[in-house]
Parts: C-alpha cells; sequence; structure tokens
C-alpha cells in the first residue's frame, strides 16, 4: 500500500509539474488582458471560462484518445504545430496593427461580433491555453500512467492546472486597470511582436522535425 500511493504521488507530480509549465497561465496572463480589452468585464469572464472549458475538454480527450486519433487521420504533432504557429502569428499580427480594438455602436453589433470572432476557442482555448506542446504532454503523461486508475490522477492534475489559469484570466481586469489606457497599448504591441516570434517558433520547430524524420 505504501508503494501504491508513492507510486501515485510522484506520477501527480509528474503531472502537474509538466502540465502547469506547458500551460504557463502567469505568462498569458498579459496575451488574455489584451486579447479581451475590447470586452466587458462580465464577457471577459465568461470568455476565460469557455476557453478554460475547452482548453480541457480538449486536453482530456487527448489524454484518452490522441495516440488513435493522431494515427486514424494520420496527423503528426508536427502538423500541429505548424497550424498553431499560424494561428498565433495571425493574431500577432492583428494586436501589431492594432486591429484588436473596433468599435461597436449596439449591443446588437457587439453581440454579432462576439458570435462572429469568438477568440474564447480559438487562439485563446486552443492553442494558448492547449497548444502542440501541452497535448503532446497530455499524450504521453498517459502513455506513462502505471495503471487503469492513474487516468484519474491525470485529469486531476488537468483540472487543477486549469482551475489556476481561470483564476488568473478572471483576475486580468484588475491587471489592466493597473497598467492604463497607454500601458496597455503599448504592452499589445510588444506581445503582439512576441506572439508572432512564438508562431514562427512554433513553425520551425515542426518544420525541422519533419525535416530530421525525412532525413532518417
Amino acid at each position: 500500500m505504501p508503494g501504491f500511493f508513492q507510486i501515485e504521488i510522484e506520477y501527480f507530480l509528474l503531472c502537474i509539474s509538466t502540465l502547469f509549465t506547458l500551460v504557463n497561465p502567469l505568462g498569458f496572463a498579459p496575451l488574455f488582458v489584451i486579447l479581451t480589452e475590447r470586452f466587458s468585464v462580465e464577457d471577459r469572464i465568461s470568455i476565460a471560462r469557455k476557453a478554460v472549458l475547452t482548453a480541457g475538454i480538449t486536453l482530456l480527450v487527448f489524454a484518452l484518445l490522441g495516440s488513435l486519433i493522431f494515427k486514424f487521420y494520420s496527423i503528426t504533432v508536427e502538423a500541429f504545430q505548424i497550424m498553431g504557429g499560424i494561428i498565433f502569428f495571425r493574431s500577432g499580427l492583428k494586436m501589431l496593427e492594432a486591429k484588436t480594438s473596433r468599435t461597436r455602436t449596439t449591443p446588437t453589433e457587439q453581440d454579432e461580433s462576439m458570435d462572429r470572432d469568438d477568440i474564447a476557442i480559438s487562439p485563446i482555448g486552443i492553442p494558448m491555453i492547449t497548444g502542440p506542446g501541452a497535448i503532446t504532454a497530455a499524450i504521453l503523461l498517459s502513455s506513462r500512467a502505471p495503471a487503469i486508475h492513474s487516468y484519474f490522477t491525470l485529469f486531476l492534475s488537468i483540472v487543477l492546472v486549469l482551475l489556476v489559469v481561470y483564476i488568473v484570466f478572471r483576475g486580468g481586469d484588475k491587471l489592466a486597470l493597473k497598467i492604463g489606457q497607454t500601458g496597455m497599448r503599448v504592452i499589445q504591441r510588444i506581445m503582439g511582436i512576441m506572439l508572432m516570434v512564438i508562431a514562427v517558433q512554433f513553425v520551425i520547430n515542426g518544420v525541422e522535425s519533419v525535416v530530421a524524420n525525412l532525413m532518417k
């Protein structure tokens, strides 16, 4: 029995540390604030909730069926990296050109905008919270589960990490108030550049892996 608890605790610590590092909620908090600046506080909370739910479902599905899904559709992790890079680059370019802030004159137009540009699912839910790294980690951690009941440990780790993400994102409006409008504009452009760099690196990593596999 002591061995059972020791194995599960070690696996839990492995899952928590790996997922928390790859999801990086503290690092993406300013980006979340920038992407949702045109929304009200209530809308931001709703976006954070929906984004975390999207990320949670994605991670749980890939933890359970990731290997099978990739094999069935002949999808590679490299393809997912390149796709995530393209999405990030598009969002970063809009931020750099200050296109994320649009004027809406009526509530109807605002509702239509949110339906049309539902950033909670993409790019916040996928690939910002749940990127190629987190999805790959979920698949690998699932394959390393010591026993069947260890899947519960993995699921618990996913839930706890995403709970931290939700708490951090929910407090984003306080961060916005402290920074101010001018500060937000400066950070918007800086984060846009950083996001584009991350996007390019995603694509480079994906292409390098593809080339390396072809050279074998």
